[in-house]
């Protein structure tokens, strides 16, 4: 076992990369604007086959798919919602 300062600081330098922040990856906000423009383009995507199909223009195997895909999407916005609620009450209670 190695106890010098040297491989102590040679060891920590090893370690160090792994505590860094990728720079490739993006920051949270970023990663929450591509979820809401991912939601958003769920919604328009639904909308836009319900319509075709109210005019024959769909096939509706795909309008279900799009609907189920819609119900999804809006069932985990509800309960990242409902999450980030209960956090913000989890704070408020949190003694000062």
């Amino acid at each position: 076992m190695d106890i010098s300062s040297l491989g102590a600081a040679r060891n920590y330098a090893a370690a160090r990369p792994a505590t860094e922040p990728n720079a490739g990856q993006p920051g949270a906000g970023e990663a929450i604007n591509d979820l809401v423009r991912d939601f958003a383009a769920t919604l328009k995507e639904s909308e836009t086959l319900a319509k075709a199909s109210m005019t024959g223009e769909a096939d509706p195997h795909a309008l279900v798919q799009a609907l189920a895909q819609t119900e999804l999407a809006v069932e985990a916005a509800v309960t990242v919602r409902d999450k980030v609620v209960e956090a913000y009450q989890e704070i408020l209670r949190m003694p000062v």
